[in-house]
């Protein structure tokens, strides 16, 4: 019997989010080789498992499988302007996670130009607006300081520290009506 918690697998549809400078977008094929260079940057990974090109593939995978399951998940980020792949961003909940999450990480030579949270912004207005979620999550490790930023930038407030996987990760969160304040 299927787990009662995902959605019906009946069709893939992945919704594309445009903000000023960024492409939100289904994940291609194109990809794979960007993302896998990235996933070989051991800054990139610092926070991360590093990941081989088959894990890589195994991870987008992952991620458009998300979609299907959940009917959210982690789109590619694209440079509006120039089509190149950015990074990824977006919303997740595995089993046993405590609460939806957002999520952002953007290619390395792109930090300090406020990338991740242009991406973040479009992610929690896609889980407010378009999902109504009542509340979102993000969690980090807290030696992430430029993710904790990003996360209390978006509005999130730092909540408490818990335990997943044998790591401390803090847990900010916002909720829709906050959200929705603080946008004026």
């Amino acid at each position: 019997m299927a787990d009662p918690a995902l959605g019906p697998p009946d069709r893939l549809t992945v919704p594309t989010v445009v903000t000023d400078r960024l492409i939100l977008r289904a994940w291609r094929p194109d990809d794979l080789d960007p993302y896998a260079h990235w996933n070989a940057d051991p800054e990139m990974m610092r926070y991360l498992s590093p990941i081989d090109r088959a894990g890589t593939f195994d991870m987008i995978a992952y991620l458009v499988g998300h979609w299907l399951l959940r009917g959210y998940g982690m789109w590619a980020v694209e440079d509006r302007q120039t089509g190149e792949w950015m990074g990824r961003a977006g919303l997740y909940e595995e089993l046993g996670w405590p609460g939806t999450e957002m999520a952002w990480s953007i290619r390395r030579d792109r930090w300090g130009q406020g990338y991740a949270t242009e991406a973040g912004s479009a992610v929690m207005w896609f889980g407010f607006e378009v999902l109504r979620l009542d509340r979102i999550i993000s969690l980090t490790v807290p030696d992430n300081k430029a993710s904790i930023r990003v996360a209390t930038k978006l509005g999130a407030d730092m909540e408490k520290t818990i335990k997943m996987r044998g790591r401390d990760y803090l847990q900010f969160a916002i909720d829709r009506q906050t959200w929705t304040r603080r946008r004026g």
